[in-house]
């Protein structure tokens, strides 16, 4: 396997080694990762500057961090043989190995998730797959007949409509649709937790593997087995590879499958439908800004498409596995966190004589293919571009829930879209001076060297 030395660096830096590994050093996290790598850009530096040069004190002259100390940055660089032969063993099982540099590196990674995006990515099969988007399929382990069913179904489903199925690889709603799209000549990609090296040899991936329609992919050891934190980091990968995601079974306030779900409806990061049925997590999740799956969906318009949750609970006839309630649906409706208005949606299980129930249903219409909160920032920057407005005078305006306004106005502030004044407390739009005073950060968002801010690759320089 050859690797530049850059990508050498990275390894070296932010990988796990496995037994082979005696250095006793904790590789960098991506956040640790993001600001290390911040200040080689700063400084005019690239990652394989640390295998060449001897002094590293003076290489790293003026970076001080708490925790991505010189020890530590010097022990993980001492694991070069560690790295030889985990590369080989790699190599041997038909590994390949991307940083974000790479062309085929995931561009939403970079886009949403901008330097917590994994610093790399090891991986199996149709690495071309990684920036085509897709439907995320998430859900329990344990499923019941009816629910396995119904996930092998819409893996089908999905792959008829010419969309690649998204998912986490686990036991239960995970590979159960992958395998559906995989049957019907579909594409599938599985961001795995754990045990990719075991996976890319197995028998049930293999024939799509060779096909070239599936991608396994991890941002861990290949080798790793199962660690719960590792499965509850991979969430936001799953979701942010997608176009949209279908959460087919869900415990509140438990478990990988809500804790993404609610991740996704906080960062807004792609639409989020529900199954509908007797699952009470389901329900809760419609009630915290989800949308009820309809039953003949269009896969674009799961993408394209955002409406509020019912105010009451689908009717689900007695017996009944198929859906409940089947949404109108309006192209380009932005948010799943507007609150109800007065238009009007009619609710009807199918298949049932109970009289339709009105639900309340207020739809937002972006410009094509923005995302809820690329949505939302449009409309601030028309709503902040004469003055400067308090938390509740926007909740009046943009009619969205107060809970949900916060977490994307403290978005926006990271993203440095927005400047929060006090005395009084509001929010307006950031200045040239605001960015004078965090000079660093705004010449990082000019250049974009290395595409660390704006997920965009480097015009001139390096990526990393």
């Amino acid at each position: 396997m050859q690797l530049s030395e850059q990508a050498q660096a990275i390894l070296l830096l932010t990988a796990w080694l496995g037994k082979q590994d005696p250095s006793g050093a904790t590789p960098l996290t991506p956040t640790e990762w993001g600001r290390f790598a911040l200040f080689l850009r700063d400084t005019g530096r690239n990652p394989a500057d640390l295998l060449r040069g001897s002094d590293m004190a003076s290489l790293l002259s003026g970076f001080e961090d708490k925790k991505v100390t010189l020890e530590r940055i010097g022990k993980l660089l001492g694991r070069s043989a560690a790295l030889g032969i985990a590369l080989e063993k790699w190599q041997r099982a038909g590994l390949w190995i991307l940083t974000r540099s790479d062309a085929d590196y995931p561009k939403r990674w970079k886009h949403w998730l901008k330097n917590d995006a994994p610093p790399v990515l090891f991986g199996t099969g149709n690495r071309g797959l990684l920036n085509r988007g897709g439907i995320a399929v998430v859900g329990s382990r344990d499923l019941d007949d009816a629910q396995v069913a119904f996930t092998g179904r819409l893996g089908r489903n999905i792959a008829h409509q010419g969309q690649a199925v998204i998912s986490g690889g686990a036991r239960g709603a995970d590979e159960t649709a992958m395998l559906g799209a995989l049957e019907s000549d579909g594409t599938a990609v599985g961001v795995l937790a754990d045990s990719l090296l075991r996976a890319s040899t197995s028998a049930k991936y293999r024939k799509a593997l060779m096909r070239n329609d599936l991608a396994l992919v991890s941002p861990f050891n290949p080798e790793a087995g199962f660690n719960a934190g590792n499965a509850m980091a991979r969430n936001k990968y799953i979701y942010c590879l997608s176009d949209a995601a279908i959460v087919i079974a869900a415990t509140e306030n438990k478990g990988g499958t809500w804790a993404g779900a609610i991740e996704d409806l906080k960062r807004g990061w792609v639409p989020l439908w529900v199954r509908q049925g007797h699952v009470p997590g389901n329900k809760a999740l419609v009630d915290k800004g989800a949308n009820w799956l309809p039953e003949d969906f269009d896969v674009r318009e799961l993408s394209d498409t955002q409406v509020t949750a019912p105010s009451v609970a689908p009717h689900v006839a007695e017996g009944m596995e198929a859906y409940a309630m089947r949404p109108t649906v309006e192209h380009g409706a932005a948010s799943s966190t507007a609150q109800a208005s007065d238009a009007k949606q009619e609710v009807c299980p199918e298949g049932s004589d109970q009289q339709a129930v009105t639900a309340s249903a207020t739809t937002n219409k972006p410009e094509s293919g923005e995302t809820p909160y690329e949505s939302f920032l449009r409309r601030l920057d028309a709503l902040l571009r004469e003055q400067a407005l308090s938390l509740k005078e926007l909740q009046s305006e943009m009619e969205i829930k107060s809970k949900q306004l916060s977490e994307w106005l403290k978005q926006a502030g990271a993203d440095g879209v927005v400047v929060k004044t006090r005395s009084p407390v509001k929010y307006r739009l950031r200045r040239g001076a605001d960015a004078h005073k965090d000079e660093k950060k705004a010449d990082g968002k000019e250049k974009s060297a290395l595409g660390l801010d704006t997920g965009e690759s480097a015009q001139t320089g390096f990526e990393f």
